[in-house]
């Protein structure tokens, strides 16, 4: 049963699957920090000075009673939020990165449309006689079917 589970874990696209969840899990930390570290700020400094990361709506007060004034005062306080600007957040991330992986998948068939070899069309071997309409060789001068006389093509 070892020797099985080991070549199980060692055929190529397991190792592919892993490399790509690894690849996968550290390009999700990359754009979760583009989105919160560079692309929120500007955003919430046009629609005047909001953060995003504290953008919610308390439910239900905790203890002290609100106001919070950020959402970690909120979760100390143990109050219900519902945390719309890290949904916001998170849509954004979820479109960059999707943007991205089209990007890629798009690149990839690109580069494999160009790898495969066009399709050479052949040469027509034959021809229809213009009299009886049978196919004859392309470099027959005279039908072998009714005998006509052609002119070579």
């Amino acid at each position: 049963m070892l020797k099985e589970f080991r070549e199980f874990i060692m055929r190529g696209n397991v190792v592919d699957m892993a490399v790509g969840i690894i690849i996968g899990a550290a390009f999700g930390v990359i754009v979760t920090s583009l989105v919160r570290d560079m692309l929120m700020p500007p955003i919430g400094l046009l629609l005047g000075d909001a953060d995003f990361a504290n953008l919610f709506v308390v439910l239900q007060e905790g203890t002290p009673v609100g106001p919070y004034n950020s959402l970690t005062e909120a979760k100390d306080a143990g109050a219900v939020t519902v945390n719309y600007g890290l949904f916001i957040m998170a849509i954004i991330s979820f479109i960059i990165v999707a943007f991205a992986v089209f990007m890629l998948i798009r690149y990839i068939n690109r580069v494999r449309r160009s790898m495969e070899a066009p399709e050479v069309t052949a040469e027509p071997t034959t021809r229809e006689c213009p009299y009886c309409l049978s196919n004859i060789s392309i470099k027959a001068t005279r039908c072998a079917h009714c005998t006509s006389e052609l002119k070579a093509a």
